[in-house]
């Protein structure tokens, strides 16, 4: 954990009809003291969207070699790099040439995010996917954030649908290519 870091705790009750998954997740989350709190529930999303066997959140905002979230296998072979936010061109090539897959979760505009990366080589750039919320949905969320929240979230046919300590939200979880 980071000096100074702020850790936030969550108890998360996972329902991803999507993909088949459903879980109970307790989460201690160090919010890093540069890290805004829309970041960090992006990362909190992110985690629980991508959850499968071996994902763990990553040092971070305090690395510049790893993502927000990585997967690995029983090897420690990475094979989900998973950022958050508006990650540079030079980052998404390395962690798509080292994993299985790339994905981003992004809390910001999508069509603001994807300008610096227009021209710069992305390896596998095609399967690389921006996800993205409804406006003000991060911001909505945040205002509801405890240092210790619990949190209900069920996705079904691209719609996510959150309580987090007692407010109801939703958003349609939007998927935009890289290129």
């Amino acid at each position: 954990m980071a000096i100074g870091a702020t850790i936030h705790t969550f108890t998360v009750n996972l329902a991803d009809v999507d993909r088949g998954v459903y879980e109970e997740l307790t989460l201690r989350v160090a919010q890093h003291p540069s890290e805004t709190l829309a970041y960090m529930m992006t990362r909190v999303l992110a985690y629980c969207l991508e959850y499968e066997e071996g994902i763990g959140f990553s040092e971070g905002i305090s690395s510049v070699d790893e993502p927000a979230i990585l997967v690995r296998d029983l090897t420690g072979r990475v094979t989900g790099w998973i950022e958050v936010g508006a990650p540079d061109a030079t980052r998404l090539h390395y962690g798509s040439k080292l994993a299985d897959r790339t994905t981003i979760y992004t809390h910001r505009d999508p069509a603001k995010v994807v300008i610096p990366w227009a021209g710069k080589t992305i390896h596998n750039a095609e399967a690389i996917t921006l996800h993205s919320f409804d406006p003000g949905f991060i911001e909505d969320a945040v205002a509801a954030l405890e240092r210790r929240s619990t949190m209900t979230l069920s996705v079904t046919e691209g719609q996510l649908y959150l309580e987090l300590n007692g407010t109801h939200l939703s958003s349609a979880v939007h998927q935009h290519p890289i290129q």
